[in-house]
Protein backbone atom coordinates (compact mmCIF):
# COMPACT_ATOMS: atom_id res chain seq x y z
CA UNK A 1 0.00 0.00 0.00
CA UNK A 2 1.51 3.31 -0.61
CA UNK A 3 2.45 6.13 1.79
CA UNK A 4 -0.47 8.93 2.00
CA UNK A 5 0.36 11.54 0.59
CA UNK A 6 1.52 15.13 2.37
CA UNK A 7 -0.50 17.86 1.26
CA UNK A 8 0.45 21.49 1.17
CA UNK A 9 -0.82 24.90 0.49
CA UNK A 10 0.93 27.32 -1.64
CA UNK A 11 -0.13 30.57 -1.58
CA UNK A 12 1.63 32.86 -3.58
CA UNK A 13 0.63 36.05 -6.18
CA UNK A 14 3.18 35.32 -8.89
CA UNK A 15 1.63 32.63 -11.15
CA UNK A 16 4.69 30.68 -13.05
CA UNK A 17 6.56 30.75 -9.21
CA UNK A 18 3.27 29.12 -7.70
CA UNK A 19 3.20 26.41 -10.42
CA UNK A 20 6.96 26.02 -10.31
CA UNK A 21 7.26 25.44 -6.80
CA UNK A 22 3.79 23.46 -7.36
CA UNK A 23 6.20 20.96 -9.81
CA UNK A 24 8.67 21.04 -7.49
CA UNK A 25 6.73 19.99 -4.57
CA UNK A 26 4.77 17.39 -6.37
CA UNK A 27 7.30 15.68 -8.20
CA UNK A 28 8.67 15.41 -4.08
CA UNK A 29 5.56 13.38 -3.07
CA UNK A 30 3.34 16.34 -2.02
CA UNK A 31 -0.14 17.23 -2.87
CA UNK A 32 -0.42 20.70 -3.90
CA UNK A 33 -3.35 23.29 -3.55
CA UNK A 34 -2.53 26.61 -5.00
CA UNK A 35 -4.31 30.25 -3.81
CA UNK A 36 -2.60 33.32 -5.69
CA UNK A 37 -4.31 35.84 -2.72
CA UNK A 38 -4.61 36.48 0.74
CA UNK A 39 -8.33 36.09 1.05
CA UNK A 40 -7.83 32.75 -1.17
CA UNK A 41 -5.47 31.79 1.37
CA UNK A 42 -6.98 32.44 3.92
CA UNK A 43 -9.92 30.34 3.28
CA UNK A 44 -8.07 27.52 1.90
CA UNK A 45 -6.08 27.22 5.75
CA UNK A 46 -9.32 27.65 7.52
CA UNK A 47 -10.58 24.94 5.93
CA UNK A 48 -7.77 22.64 7.22
CA UNK A 49 -6.68 18.89 6.01
CA UNK A 50 -3.01 20.33 5.15
CA UNK A 51 0.36 18.93 6.37
CA UNK A 52 1.91 22.61 6.12
CA UNK A 53 1.82 25.89 4.83
CA UNK A 54 3.83 27.82 2.04
CA UNK A 55 2.88 31.56 2.52
CA UNK A 56 4.37 34.81 1.01
CA UNK A 57 3.80 37.71 2.77
CA UNK A 58 3.18 40.32 -0.65
CA UNK A 59 -0.06 38.90 -1.33
CA UNK A 60 -3.40 40.79 -2.76
CA UNK A 61 -6.05 41.53 -0.85
CA UNK A 62 -4.47 40.25 2.59
CA UNK A 63 -0.82 39.94 3.53
CA UNK A 64 0.96 36.97 4.18
CA UNK A 65 1.40 38.70 8.22
CA UNK A 66 -2.95 38.94 8.41
CA UNK A 67 -3.24 35.48 7.06
CA UNK A 68 -1.14 34.02 9.22
CA UNK A 69 -2.08 35.85 12.05
CA UNK A 70 -5.56 34.68 11.59
CA UNK A 71 -5.10 31.60 11.04
CA UNK A 72 -3.47 31.22 14.27
CA UNK A 73 -6.18 33.10 15.95
CA UNK A 74 -8.49 30.73 14.43
CA UNK A 75 -6.52 27.88 16.14
CA UNK A 76 -5.22 26.39 13.03
CA UNK A 77 -1.78 25.31 14.05
CA UNK A 78 -0.63 24.12 10.60
CA UNK A 79 3.36 24.40 10.22
CA UNK A 80 3.33 27.85 7.88
CA UNK A 81 6.69 28.46 5.97
CA UNK A 82 6.81 32.06 5.21
CA UNK A 83 8.52 33.65 1.98
CA UNK A 84 10.54 36.94 2.95
CA UNK A 85 12.44 39.33 0.61
CA UNK A 86 15.81 39.10 -0.24
CA UNK A 87 17.11 41.21 3.18
CA UNK A 88 13.86 40.10 5.16
CA UNK A 89 14.44 40.39 8.70
CA UNK A 90 12.83 42.50 9.88
CA UNK A 91 9.92 40.40 8.13
CA UNK A 92 10.87 37.66 10.12
CA UNK A 93 10.65 40.02 13.16
CA UNK A 94 6.96 40.86 12.14
CA UNK A 95 6.40 36.77 11.03
CA UNK A 96 7.20 35.58 14.64
CA UNK A 97 5.20 37.79 16.15
CA UNK A 98 2.05 36.65 14.24
CA UNK A 99 2.68 32.77 14.46
CA UNK A 100 5.14 31.84 11.28
CA UNK A 101 7.26 29.04 12.06
CA UNK A 102 10.04 29.11 9.60
CA UNK A 103 11.28 31.51 7.05
CA UNK A 104 12.73 31.33 3.39
CA UNK A 105 14.74 34.30 1.56
CA UNK A 106 13.78 34.60 -1.90
CA UNK A 107 15.14 33.60 -4.25
CA UNK A 108 15.81 30.31 -2.59
CA UNK A 109 17.05 26.61 -3.62
CA UNK A 110 14.93 23.66 -4.38
CA UNK A 111 16.55 21.84 -2.18
CA UNK A 112 16.77 24.34 0.46
CA UNK A 113 12.46 24.54 0.33
CA UNK A 114 12.05 20.64 0.33
CA UNK A 115 14.77 20.22 3.20
CA UNK A 116 12.49 23.05 5.32
CA UNK A 117 8.90 21.67 4.55
CA UNK A 118 9.81 18.18 5.77
CA UNK A 119 10.98 19.85 8.76
CA UNK A 120 8.35 21.43 9.84
CA UNK A 121 6.41 18.59 9.16
CA UNK A 122 8.73 16.05 11.53
CA UNK A 123 8.60 18.63 14.20
CA UNK A 124 5.04 19.02 13.79
CA UNK A 125 4.76 15.51 13.95
CA UNK A 126 6.83 15.05 17.13
CA UNK A 127 5.17 17.48 19.13
CA UNK A 128 6.03 20.37 21.32
CA UNK A 129 9.54 20.81 21.07
CA UNK A 130 11.53 20.34 24.11
CA UNK A 131 13.33 23.72 25.67
CA UNK A 132 16.87 23.64 25.96
CA UNK A 133 18.99 24.98 28.72
CA UNK A 134 22.59 25.17 28.92
CA UNK A 135 24.10 26.60 32.61
CA UNK A 136 22.10 29.46 33.81
CA UNK A 137 20.02 29.76 29.56
CA UNK A 138 17.02 28.34 28.60
CA UNK A 139 15.48 28.31 25.12
CA UNK A 140 12.17 27.71 24.11
CA UNK A 141 11.65 26.97 20.35
CA UNK A 142 7.85 26.73 20.23
CA UNK A 143 7.26 30.29 22.25
CA UNK A 144 10.97 31.66 20.94
CA UNK A 145 12.06 33.06 23.76
CA UNK A 146 14.99 33.17 25.94
CA UNK A 147 15.91 33.67 29.59
CA UNK A 148 19.73 34.04 30.50
CA UNK A 149 20.35 34.51 34.42
CA UNK A 150 17.29 35.23 35.00
CA UNK A 151 16.35 37.21 32.87
CA UNK A 152 14.13 37.28 29.17
CA UNK A 153 16.24 38.46 26.08
CA UNK A 154 15.62 39.90 23.42
CA UNK A 155 17.11 38.56 20.08
CA UNK A 156 16.95 38.90 16.19
CA UNK A 157 15.74 35.92 14.37
CA UNK A 158 18.79 35.38 13.31
CA UNK A 159 20.64 35.61 16.65
CA UNK A 160 17.50 33.05 17.78
CA UNK A 161 18.33 30.64 15.41
CA UNK A 162 21.73 30.70 16.04
CA UNK A 163 21.82 30.25 19.44
CA UNK A 164 18.97 27.40 18.68
CA UNK A 165 21.13 25.58 16.38
CA UNK A 166 24.36 26.06 18.75
CA UNK A 167 22.56 24.83 21.94
CA UNK A 168 20.60 22.09 20.35
CA UNK A 169 24.26 20.62 19.87
CA UNK A 170 25.67 21.41 23.52
CA UNK A 171 29.31 19.76 24.15
CA UNK A 172 29.43 19.29 20.59
CA UNK A 173 32.61 21.36 18.48
CA UNK A 174 30.69 22.65 15.87
CA UNK A 175 32.52 24.12 12.09
CA UNK A 176 31.82 27.22 11.13
CA UNK A 177 30.87 26.09 7.61
CA UNK A 178 28.60 24.36 9.12
CA UNK A 179 27.08 27.16 11.01
CA UNK A 180 26.62 29.21 8.09
CA UNK A 181 24.75 26.24 6.37
CA UNK A 182 22.18 25.56 9.20
CA UNK A 183 21.90 29.00 10.53
CA UNK A 184 22.48 31.44 7.36
CA UNK A 185 21.49 28.68 4.09
CA UNK A 186 23.91 26.27 1.72
CA UNK A 187 23.15 29.62 -0.74
CA UNK A 188 24.80 32.28 1.81
CA UNK A 189 27.60 34.02 -0.13
CA UNK A 190 28.09 37.05 2.01
CA UNK A 191 31.34 37.02 4.42
CA UNK A 192 31.75 34.21 6.12
CA UNK A 193 33.65 36.33 9.44
CA UNK A 194 29.31 36.64 9.95
CA UNK A 195 29.24 33.81 12.68
CA UNK A 196 32.11 35.48 14.61
CA UNK A 197 29.93 38.78 14.69
CA UNK A 198 26.66 36.90 15.50
CA UNK A 199 28.37 35.10 18.42
CA UNK A 200 29.36 38.43 19.80
CA UNK A 201 26.21 39.63 19.71
CA UNK A 202 24.95 36.62 21.40
CA UNK A 203 27.77 36.74 24.16
CA UNK A 204 26.75 40.23 24.83
CA UNK A 205 23.44 39.74 25.70
CA UNK A 206 23.09 36.18 27.59
CA UNK A 207 26.51 36.50 29.23
CA UNK A 208 27.16 37.50 32.52
CA UNK A 209 29.89 39.92 33.83
CA UNK A 210 32.82 37.96 35.00
CA UNK A 211 31.51 34.49 33.66
CA UNK A 212 32.97 32.39 31.00
CA UNK A 213 30.24 32.34 27.89
CA UNK A 214 28.40 29.40 27.51
CA UNK A 215 29.62 29.61 23.73
CA UNK A 216 32.86 28.66 23.45
CA UNK A 217 35.14 29.13 20.89
CA UNK A 218 37.00 26.15 19.82
CA UNK A 219 40.58 27.27 18.01
CA UNK A 220 40.66 26.26 14.03
CA UNK A 221 37.27 24.70 14.88
CA UNK A 222 34.37 27.01 15.30
CA UNK A 223 32.34 26.82 18.08
CA UNK A 224 30.63 24.76 21.25
CA UNK A 225 28.43 25.43 23.64
CA UNK A 226 28.58 23.72 27.15
CA UNK A 227 27.95 24.89 30.96
CA UNK A 228 30.88 26.46 33.29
Amino acid sequence: MSEERRRVLVVEDDHDLARAVADLLEQDGFEVALRHDGDGGLAAGLEGGYDVIVLDIMLPKRSGFRVCQELRAAGVNTPLLMLTAKEGEWDEVEGLDVGADDFLRKPFERSVLIARLHALVRRFERGRPAALVVGGVALDPLTRTVVAHGREITLTPREFALLEFLMSRAGVETPRGEILENVWGSDFDGDHNVVEVYVGYLRRKIDQPDQPSIIRTVRGVGYSVRAH
